[in-house]
């Protein structure tokens, strides 16, 4: 995607952090812009950027080099961010930024909840920017891989008690088949840890189809994005803002495909199918599913019409859900991914003005 304000929007960002206060809260600034950009809305960039800048944090101070012989010690140590940073900045300055991410993307798989799936999303959002350039990239795209990927590599946490797929079940009906936590108190990490103890869990997991191709699981991880799609509408009033993220990691996922060795896309199928069915677990609601209050959109451009009621909207997730539930429609014709996204206008507040 070759747009200069991209890569000024990059440059503006990359003084900052990957989280910022005291709640350790996610940078999402270099994922909405991108995808702002991509969706057509280039013109409200500068002023999203001027607004959200104003919460976040510099990127500490590295403290010791990490290299090709200490990087194991290092990983999933959040307090290494700028280490790992400086890591991957020499990482993709010294090779090309596709062996740098078919390298790192199988190490980093297993941490895939890293940041509450953040990690790899924001690795998918660079990924897709770069592919966009004819694969080539900007200085500043690549820097942004850099950064995803270091993200990643410093809050690395995996998904306890997983499960390759191995069944017959499509994504949908798998999904809807993962139990939800009983007590849904806590953290990330503390709601993850019950998991193995849940019954139904591990086996919940196995009953996803299992690919037989890398092209089998390209389409059973498409079939997720939707699954995680539509779950929203019915389920993300329980937790509007973690529910988005069992469908965007998984697009993630999916937009990072065409870069990655064939070899990778089963794995990376079954990586990210466990960070979603894990998301659905610790955060969907207890009971039944209340009904969705948005009804579908309707007009002659209905993917513009709810892109921009999203960017009108401004806030982060919505931008990054409707992005997908628009991906969604234009893959499947189905409305109610469209639907999905009109909801979670209703159940996020807009940001406040700076």
């Amino acid at each position: 995607m070759t747009d200069d304000r991209l890569d000024d929007a990059y440059l503006r960002m990359h003084h900052a952090g990957p989280e910022w206060g005291e709640d350790r809260l996610t940078n999402h600034g270099p994922m909405a812009v991108e995808t702002l950009i991509r969706r057509g809305h280039g013109d409200r960039v500068t002023m999203w950027v001027d607004r959200y800048l104003t919460r976040l944090d510099d990127l500490p101070t590295a403290s010791a080099a990490i290299s090709d012989a200490t990087w194991r010690e290092a990983l999933g140590d959040g307090r290494r961010i700028a280490d790992w940073t400086a890591y991957f900045g020499r990482q993709v300055d010294e090779r090309p930024w596709r062996d740098v991410l078919a390298l790192w993307w199988p190490r980093l798989l297993p941490g895939i909840v890293a940041g509450a799936t953040h990690g790899v999303i924001r690795v998918g959002h660079a990924v897709r920017a770069l592919l966009g350039d004819d694969g080539d990239g900007s200085g500043p795209a690549v820097a942004e891989l850099a950064h995803g990927l270091a993200f990643w590599a410093a809050r690395f946490q995996g998904v306890p008690g997983t499960a390759a797929p191995a069944g017959r079940l499509d994504a949908a009906t798998a999904l809807q088949g993962i139990p939800a936590l009983a007590v849904q108190q806590g953290t990330v990490a503390t709601r993850l840890a019950r998991l193995p103890a849940m019954a139904g869990w591990t086996s919940g997991l196995a009953a996803l189809r299992a690919p037989a191709t890398p092209h089998e699981a390209q389409a059973v991880l498409a079939d997720l994005v939707t699954a995680g799609t539509r779950q929203y509408l019915s389920h993300g009033h329980a937790s509007p803002v973690l529910l988005v993220h069992a469908a965007t990691a998984p697009n993630a996922v999916l937009h990072t495909l065409p870069a990655l060795p064939r070899e990778l896309w089963a794995p990376s199928l079954g990586a990210v199918w466990s960070a979603a069915a894990a998301l659905s677990a610790a955060y969907a609601p207890q009971t039944g599913a209340a009904a969705a209050q948005a009804p579908a959109p309707v007009g002659a451009d209905v993917t513009a019409s709810v892109f921009n009621r999203a960017a009108e909207h401004g806030d982060e997730h919505v931008i990054k859900f409707a992005d997908t539930a628009v991906e969604v429609y234009e893959r499947t014709g189905d409305l109610a991914a469209l639907a999905a996204a009109v909801r979670i206008t209703t159940l996020i507040d807009p940001p406040r003005a700076a």
